[in-house]
């Protein structure tokens, strides 16, 4: 299957929404399984992912504390227990966080020909999309987005980042290093908490050659909200996500048990998840989570995912540290392109892909 060109004409949704339409088309009609009208039961109903205060937890780039210190307990279990979490005073600067988002959101209100000179194709993705996946015929989802890459800086191609709004590339830059930087600290608590030395985790990504890059998500108005999702049920494929949230309309929902919790979002927070990636190095310890995004009648969002990754041609397997004969290991090997181009192929699938990668028993 030819990943150079999508396999029918893109039409892009925030155009759909503009036009006035009372109906979606056929396209967007999710199958009544999936649709986001399932409720929460009443024990999930008020629950929110757990939020973490960072502050005074690092001096420069060193954890304070080993895996005693509270605020690492409290990752170690919000990654055991729900594979998402929020994290406060995270040292991103929160007016560039609030400038991006609105940048982005003058992005999309840009003439659509401004738009369409970035148009992406599946071969990388890179640009101004609308669908994922190639699948001809394909449920779509009620959404457009723009992805780029950070890293590796062979990758990272400035002319592919929008020229407006006029600030944006300078933006994308600066917030791009301190979400990185972000990251690499969260990697650390995160291979303390796995009893691992601090940096193994970061090693194990390929050390300063990880992957990074950047999707901001326009999921526009929808007349018929109930039918649709802004973003399918799925795990996030690589090693963890930052998103950053549009704070007035909550959207994103996390799989808990058999319900959906909808994220309440905290102010200049980022929500931080578990990838597929992470599953497959800690053995499973730690699991990426079902999650989707639902969309609303009344209101557009903008939001920012931002991946932090493993570098694309290092295998991927099973820390040996955590491996015993209680719990051998669950996955082959496998590099993140090989996985990557697995995901592409099919879209969003709900968390069946990193599964259908167990090692036979």
């Amino acid at each position: 299957m030819s990943l150079q060109s999508w396999p029918e004409p893109v039409v892009r949704v925030q155009s759909l929404s503009e036009s006035g339409i009372k109906a979606i088309p056929d396209r967007y009609v999710k199958p009544p399984s999936d649709r986001a009208s399932i409720v929460c039961s009443p024990s999930v109903k008020d629950a929110n992912i757990p939020i973490i205060d960072l502050e005074g937890l690092f001096i420069g780039a060193n954890v304070l504390g080993g895996p005693g210190n509270p605020t690492l307990r409290q990752i170690n279990e919000a990654c055991r227990d729900w594979g998402f979490f929020q994290v406060v005073n995270h040292g991103v600067d929160p007016k560039l966080m609030r400038a991006m988002r609105e940048s982005w959101r003058e992005f999309f209100h840009l003439p659509l020909e401004s738009k369409q000179q970035y148009a992406n194709s599946p071969c990388t993705y890179e640009g101004y999309g609308s669908r994922l996946g190639i699948e001809k015929g394909a449920v779509l989802d009620w959404s457009d987005y723009y992805f780029l890459h950070y890293m590796p800086q062979c990758l990272r191609s400035h002319e592919k980042w929008p020229a407006l709004p006029s600030s944006c590339r300078e933006q994308i830059a600066e917030y791009s290093k301190q979400v990185v930087e972000l990251s690499g600290r969260l990697m650390k608590m995160l291979s303390l908490n796995l009893g691992l030395p601090e940096d193994f985790l970061q090693r194990c990504f390929g050390g300063e050659e990880i992957g990074a890059c950047l999707r901001v998500n326009f999921y526009p108005k929808c007349p018929q909200p109930d039918l649709t999702l802004g973003l399918s049920s799925h795990s996030d494929p690589g090693g963890l996500t930052l998103l950053l949230p549009d704070e007035n309309v909550p959207g994103l929902q996390v799989r808990r048990g058999e319900s959906w919790v909808t994220v309440d979002p905290v102010p200049d927070a980022f929500i931080v998840n578990i990838g597929d990636q992470m599953q497959v190095l800690s053995n499973a310890i730690y699991r990426s989570v079902e999650h989707r995004v639902i969309v609303n009648s009344a209101k557009e969002r903008v939001s920012l995912a931002f991946f932090y990754n493993p570098k694309s041609d290092i295998p991927i397997a099973p820390a040996p540290e955590l491996v015993t004969e209680d719990r051998p290991a669950l996955y082959p090997a496998m590099t993140f392109d090989e996985y990557r181009l697995y995901i592409r192929t099919k879209g969003p699938r709900g968390k069946s892909q990193v599964e259908s990668l167990k090692s036979p028993r």
